[in-house]
């Protein structure tokens, strides 16, 4: 069994890198662009979207509210990026926000940003391969009647992507990014060449449909929050922003320098997609109305648009319009816009598991999410992110609508700390800076950060206001009970680390020094494990050593007392009853027994074990020990030392860790023959060497006995 699963793992994963080849792992800014950058960069499938969505609830006449929210969101986007670049250099560590808001505002402020990451980075998963589900289940039936167990098995394809490497991910989906970005900018570019220099008139499919207000004859603050709304929603532009300043370290040298560049990148080309979708949308006449209601809300020709109406995207509705519907270039942005909503989610995939590794380093979260794997990716981490979207994927049924409500509270929570942080950071350190070069630099840094917390702090609030209602008060749930499992975790280590530590100047607790050591070695019947555990036993030379035995069967337990005596084993072997035909149990008393008379003596538990090959061996044997051990562990003051002894079939497993060389399987039928012969010859070497200790063990006790007579 452990060679098929060691396979599946190679062929799935691949091999296992060296520590040594962590440097390899490295991304150029080529690479990291798609890496980091997948999820900013898809969101311009939806963002724009969002916007006349929202405000087609009050009619068509609020589309004209529309630029000024996209102008909004273009400015709190670049104050973002440019506040992010001020953090990558910094704190280029890895930790992000995180960092920056526990070093300058506290523990407490950087679990808060924590929990806020970690929601956000699941919903990044769920949203973007929900949406993508979406997009292919509009032309194939069959996905969109099973979108929960699509997008789980998206999900777990994606999960084995990574699992492979950071560079290996990237290298995957660096080709389907880059056709996003070129098809998206190019449909931009010849749009507007149509639109501005050849006069063409682009008219969207939905153009001439009509949209009834949900809410006509809105009051000033009424329509004031809905604009509001909208803008909040468009802010979803803004997610992953966060995610190269968590992934610093994985860029290479300069790694800050790289990563502002990648994160500036990423910053204009984000705004150039975003601004040429919706201003296209708008020239085209594109009417979106909300998917819950757009069958009833939707006039074509003056009637609704019934139950089977589907609303196409708006990129969809934008490349008809710029292509003509059927035309290649359509069918190829369709495509490449539903990959990359899928890839959005490897965004998360590489900013999850830093998180939860940095986390993990600081006794916030279980020290396996700090564990590289195989392939040197936090593997732990992958795999918990993995698991928490498929169960919100399930429980929402996949669907857009109701996950897009819980998301971006978390990514505005953070970034309105982290810009806080980064002022405070400036502000420290201005205070002993005197090179007035650096203190004008310093002063510039912390007006961005100061502008970019004002910005994000309002867009929270708005998010707040415009959302809770809508879903985003789960995500307020969420944050808190993680916060308060991250203290509980914390608290858990801290009360370990305080019972286990020793200070300097201590002296040699005299408690950890037992005054005597009871060795009991355990006995099932008489054969060679229980010879080697018991010449073990004796060599470690205790106190007082016996034999232990439960007597479940009469004739067999007389037996076994018999062929003891007729062999002069010069161990004292005690039978305990066990009416109820129980094994574990007596032992158990026994022992505690002995701790009851001598509470300042150990008690070392011998247990002989068999070393088998495959797996349906270990169903077979041992089940008692384990069992046992486990029972034994929480007992003070006794100790459980397993004696192995190797069974034939075990000799497969001593190859194992060439099993892959090259020439390996040649090499091993060659050498079968003589290795197996030398086995025997050892096997037969250790049993002559149990026999001749217990033989010598008989020998001087019977000497010490007559020693003892003399006197």
């Amino acid at each position: 069994m452990s060679k098929v699963t060691d396979l599946v793992k190679r062929l799935f994963i691949g091999r296992a890198l060296r520590s040594t080849q962590l440097h390899e792992q490295l991304l150029p800014k080529r690479i990291a662009l798609p890496v980091f950058a997948s999820d900013a960069l898809s969101s311009v499938a939806y963002a724009p979207q969002e916007i006349l969505v929202i405000l087609s609830i009050a009619g068509l006449s609020f589309y004209s509210f529309a630029p000024w929210v996209a102008i909004a969101v273009v400015v709190v986007m670049l104050t973002v990026v440019a506040s992010y670049r001020q953090n990558v250099h910094a704190y280029p560590s890895g930790g992000g926000d995180y960092e920056v808001a526990t070093v300058n505002l506290g523990q407490n402020a950087g679990l808060t940003v924590a929990s806020a990451l970690m929601v956000d980075y699941v919903l990044t998963v769920a949203v973007s391969v929900a949406n993508g589900v979406d997009y292919v289940g509009a032309t194939i039936p069959y996905v969109a009647e099973h979108k929960p167990l699509v997008a789980i098995a998206i999900v777990v394809l994606l999960t084995l992507v990574n699992l492979r490497g950071i560079r290996e991910s990237g290298g995957a989906f660096a080709i389907p990014t880059y056709a996003f970005m070129f098809a998206v900018i190019g449909l931009i570019v010849w749009g507007g060449f149509r639109l501005l220099v050849l006069g063409d008139e682009l008219r969207a499919p939905t153009a001439g449909y009509e949209i009834l207000a949900e809410q006509a004859n809105m009051t000033s603050f009424a329509a004031a929050f809905l604009i509001l709304r909208a803008f909040s929603s468009g802010c979803a532009a803004l997610t992953g922003v966060e995610a190269i300043s968590n992934g610093v370290p994985a860029f290479r040298k300069p790694k800050s320098k790289n990563a502002a560049t990648t994160l500036l990148m990423m910053g204009l080309v984000s705004v150039v997609m975003f601004v040429g979708i919706i201003s296209l949308g708008l020239a085209s006449g594109v009417k979106l109305a909300d998917p819950a209601r757009a069958a009833y809300d939707v006039l074509i020709d003056g009637r609704p648009a019934g139950p089977g109406y589907y609303q196409q995207p708006i990129i969809a509705q934008v490349a008809e319009a710029v292509f003509g519907s059927g035309s290649l270039f359509f069918f190829a942005i369709a495509a490449v816009t539903a990959l990359i909503l899928f890839l959005a989610a490897n965004t998360a995939f590489n900013g999850f598991p830093v998180l939860g590794s940095i986390l993990a380093q600081d006794r916030f979260l279980p020290r396996q999410l700090h564990t590289r794997g195989d392939r040197l990716a936090f593997s732990n981490g992958i795999i918990f992110l993995a698991a928490a979207a498929c169960l919100l994927l399930w429980g929402f049924d996949a669907d857009v609508s109701r996950l897009l409500n819980l998301y971006i509270v978390g990514v505005f929570v953070s970034f309105t700390l982290s810009q806080i942080g980064m002022v405070r950071h400036w502000t420290r350190h201005l205070k002993t800076e005197t090179d007035s070069s650096v203190r004008q630099q310093m002063r510039r840094s912390r007006v961005i950060n100061f502008f970019g917390g004002v910005m994000t702090g309002v867009v929270l609030v708005v998010v707040l206001l415009t959302k809770f209602t809508h879903g985003a008060w789960i995500v307020c749930v969420a944050m808190p009970l993680l916060f308060l499992m991250m203290k509980a975790i914390h608290r858990h280590y801290e009360k370990v680390a305080r019972e286990l530590a020793v200070s300097e100047d201590s002296q040699i607790d005299e408690s950890m020094l037992p005054a005597r050591n009871h060795a009991v070695v355990l006995v099932s019947k008489i054969h060679k494990p229980t010879l080697r555990a018991l010449a073990y036993a004796r060599a470690t030379r205790p106190s007082t050593l016996e034999a232990l035995t439960v007597g479940v069967e009469g004739e067999e337990a007389r037996a076994l007392q018999e062929e003891w005596e007729r062999r002069g084993i010069p161990v004292p072997l005690k039978m305990l009853d066990s009416p109820y035909r129980e094994i574990t149990r007596p032992i158990l008393e026994y022992v505690k027994s002995l701790r009851r008379r001598s509470p300042r003596d150990v008690v070392t538990v011998y247990i002989p074990e068999y070393v088998v090959g495959h797996w349906w061996e270990h169903l077979l044997h041992n089940q008692s020990a384990l069992r046992l051990k486990g029972r034994l562990l929480f007992q003070p003051g006794v100790m459980v030392t397993s004696v192995p002894w190797q069974l034939h079939s075990s000799d497969r497993l001593k190859g194992r860790p060439e099993r892959y060389a090259p020439n390996a399987v040649r090499r091993r039928q060659r050498e079968a023959p003589a290795e197996e012969a030398r086995h025997d010859e050892a096997l037969r070497e250790e049993e002559a060497a149990v026999e001749e200790s217990a033989r010598d063990a008989v020998a001087r006790d019977e000497m010490a006995r007559g020693e003892d007579g003399k006197a």
